[in-house]
């Protein structure tokens, strides 16, 4: 009997929960296709069918961690915020301050060593970082609109602002929670965005 178009769509999903699973676990260093084989209790002659290679299977645990973050809920309410109030709940909304998101950055930290080690998986992180600054300059410009940043080339500050933020998460994921609790991780992202803004500009 052949297989139908939902079926496979519907394996799909569940090698990419296997996945999933096994970056939660062992981060990106022990993701193979024998590990979610097992996670599935299935053959990796069946996972090749949907993943060629390793390769293929890591370029969509990238796309299923971009997804994902893009699709979960905000942590940071940010309804009805606008400039430079916006930008900031952007940027608190990425951080590691819960043990779920501290997960989750580890799970995408630990994807770099498997991009900078192939070409085309580190193409995909360079774009879906352009994509990040490119989000991040629509909120530098609209804070900066209503004077609430240093009028400098918006597309710099966002390139500032993004290495400032990636810097302070490897930051908190070897520091350890005890050693950068939300408390200071707040702290650290306000002090920073206070010396790109134009005094009592946001009083």
């Amino acid at each position: 009997m052949p297989r139908h178009k939902g079926d496979h769509d519907a394996r799909r999903r569940d090698v990419s929960a296997a996945v999933w699973r096994v970056l939660a676990a062992h981060g990106f260093g022990g993701l193979t296709m024998r590990a979610v084989a097992a996670e599935m209790g299935a053959t990796t002659g069946l996972l090749t069918h949907y993943f060629p290679s390793k390769k293929d299977l890591l370029g969509h645990a990238l796309a299923l961690l971009e997804e994902r973050r893009a699709t979960r809920p905000r942590r940071t309410p940010q309804e009805g915020l606008e400039g430079f109030s916006a930008l900031r709940a952007a940027l608190v909304d990425i951080l590691p301050l819960t043990p779920e998101a501290a997960a989750d950055n580890r799970i995408w930290v630990s994807s770099w060593d498997a991009a900078l080690a192939d070409p085309e998986l580190a193409a995909g992180h360079a774009a879906r970082y352009a994509r990040s600054r490119e989000r991040l300059g629509l909120l530098v410009r609209a804070a900066q609109a209503r004077g609430e940043l240093a009028p400098a080339d918006p597309d710099e500050l966002a390139a500032d602002i993004q290495s400032f933020s990636l810097g302070l998460i490897v930051q908190v994921l070897l520091g350890g929670a005890d050693a950068y609790p939300p408390e200071r991780q707040i702290r650290l992202l306000d002090g920073y965005l206070a010396r790109l803004t134009p005094a009592r500009a946001i009083e």
